[in-house]
């Protein structure tokens, strides 16, 4: 029997960056996180504490940051394809290299009816974010939401599921729908204006959940994920997780009352779990955009 070294990948986590553009007196601001995964030529290091082809982990932060400054951050899209193409072109054992960036959200604060110029507050819990995935020839971007919080008070039901032994859950024709969404798209390819798309593939997945019912929340991710699709030419698939955050009637008879869907426990655990992707089947996969980890095989 041998043992040989497998599949492997270092890189830098969680780079915290602020970058405020001040080019004119109306400041704006970047605030992403970004993680980058290097994979290549590393099995010196490995079997043997070579070191001689490391890109070190610190130097990989210094260049974030020293990018931050000399091209600013932007799209983080583009953000993600300078740095991945930079780490796989400045030493030739370095093969492919992901850059996983989040991006948080700040809005202006209001002082006498309009956005101040150089004071924000921070906006929720969502946040933007990007994979970007470049190795050798092929390079390809993953972007999305994640934190999304929605709920809707009517428009969903739930019944004709199997019922067996263990089963207790009731049929309902209105009830509250609440989760949040994570959704990540690919693109079609890297020249596409991320800035425009995000926000209005942002509005559809939301406008689709406020306007169409709901016979379950796997119907609802479905149906979300086509209207992506549909409207956006430039995506390629799109894939949703879905956690059911359920809102329970709360019985008031004993207290003499009753409870026409308007009091609700919230159970925070267990949940519901709703995954899926939609896809077009004209358009190649590409699972690489996607692998947890990058280099396999």
């Amino acid at each position: 029997m041998a043992v040989v070294l497998g599949p492997n990948r270092y890189g830098k986590a969680e780079i915290r960056l602020v970058h405020v553009e001040r080019s004119t007196p109306v400041h704006r601001i970047r605030d992403i996180s970004v993680t980058s995964a290097l994979w290549g030529d590393f099995t010196s290091a490995h079997v043997d504490g070579d070191n001689s082809h490391i890109l070190a982990t610190d130097t990989q932060k210094n260049t974030v940051h020293a990018f931050a400054r000399t091209g600013g951050v932007g799209e983080i899209e583009q953000f993600g394809l300078r740095l991945a193409r930079h780490f796989t072109t400045a030493t030739p054992w370095v093969t492919g290299a992901r850059l996983e960036i989040e991006e948080y959200g700040w809005q202006r604060i209001e002082v006498n009816g309009s956005g101040h110029d150089h004071a924000f507050f921070r906006s929720g819990g969502e946040h933007r974010t990007t994979t970007v995935t470049v190795d050798r020839d092929t390079a390809h971007v993953v972007s999305g939401t994640a934190g999304l919080i929605v709920l809707k008070s009517t428009g969903s039901a739930f019944r004709g599921f199997i019922r067996d032994d263990y089963t207790t859950l009731a049929d309902t024709d209105d009830r509250v729908l609440a989760t949040e969404i994570t959704a990540r798209w690919r693109y079609t390819s890297t020249a596409v204006e991320f800035d425009t798309l995000f926000p209005s593939i942002r509005a559809t997945l939301l406008e689709t959940f406020a306007q169409v019912p709901s016979s379950a929340l796997q119907q609802t991710l479905y149906t979300m994920g086509r209207e992506v699709l549909t409207a956006h030419a430039d995506v390629a698939e799109i894939r949703l997780s879905m956690p059911n955050r359920h809102h329970f009637p709360v019985d008031l008879t004993p207290f003499g009352l009753d409870n026409p869907n308007v009091v609700f426990q919230v159970a925070d655990r267990p949940y519901g779990k709703i995954e899926g992707t939609v896809l077009r089947d004209d358009v190649p996969a590409a699972e690489s955009a996607w692998s947890t980890f990058p280099g396999d095989g």
